[in-house]
């Protein structure tokens, strides 16, 4: 919603080669309380001034010497930023109106002007030229918000990822058909993900790891043990939860692990 004051105080651009008309539709604007108004007879001083103010509206005459208003519109095309050009434009040709629209301008009124048709238009399209920016800001915003947070969730994820790490072995994550995504260290050979060789584990132990895992559980400090290749005796620990998007839906799981044998060995001797 636009106040009624952001409408009056809007900046307002008059372009007519005719000193009169200019000086007429000033006073209307000033008689209807609008505060920001400039005018001139220039057509070719049109596209400077609007670089410098970044006008809310350009009243524009079409039919004008040395420059027409068709070729200010053109103009104005190739500066105004966000591709949005705010011209309400002012003929006496009823030809023109069709052509003036096509060529980009937001609306027209006729000459010999009907102040209270004017003055319509006039607060009608600038409000939607200021909804256009308000939209424009809060998009901006939006993205720059999303930004930061997109930033801020690839940190956290490289913190944790790192962390994970260093205070593991291994880490590993999978998606929900269970196709191991990202990983760190010998997590196929340690957790058996993507892997059909079990030989050498405690089944019973294996199966429940391997039942956590299918069934989405999350768990703490799973131990279990297995034999290596030479046949020394290997103790693992394993910590594993699910992960879910923002609306609940499960989309795969993640773990840590580490070798433990030679913390249960000093176990053992006590």
């Amino acid at each position: 919603m636009i106040e009624p004051s952001a409408i009056l105080d809007a900046s307002i651009l008059i372009v007519d080669d005719q000193e009169a008309n200019v000086m007429l539709l000033e006073q209307m604007l000033a008689n209807g309380g609008y505060t920001n108004v400039t005018g001139t007879t220039d057509p070719f001083a049109v596209c400077d001034m609007h670089q410098e103010h970044h006008f809310d509206l350009i009243l524009l005459d079409l039919q004008m010497p040395g420059m027409s208003g068709f070729e200010v519109l053109e103009a104005l095309k190739v500066i105004e930023p966000d591709g949005y050009v705010p011209v309400l434009v002012i003929t006496a040709q009823p030809n023109h109106k069709l052509q003036a629209l096509q060529a980009g301008a937001k609306d027209f009124v006729s000459k010999p002007f009907e102040l209270i048709e004017v003055e319509t238009r006039i607060r009608n399209m600038l409000e939607v030229r200021l909804l256009h920016r308000q939209l424009n800001r809060y998009n901006q915003q939006l993205e720059h918000t999303v930004m930061m947070r997109t930033a801020e969730l690839r940190a956290s994820e490289t913190r944790f990822q790192r962390f994970a790490e260093l205070s593991t072995d291994w880490y590993w994550e999978q998606d929900a058909e269970g196709t191991l995504t990202n990983w760190s260290g010998p997590v196929m050979d340690m957790v058996g993900i993507g892997s059909a060789d079990t030989s050498g584990w405690d089944v019973a132990e294996h199966a429940l790891l391997k039942e956590n895992i299918d069934e989405r559980k999350a768990f703490l400090d799973f131990v279990y043990s297995r034999t290596t290749p030479g046949g020394a005796p290997q103790f693992l620990q394993v910590s594993g939860e699910p992960m879910f998007d923002e609306a609940s839906r499960f989309v795969g799981y993640r773990g840590v692990g580490r070798d433990v044998t030679a913390m249960a060995a000093m176990f053992a001797k006590k």
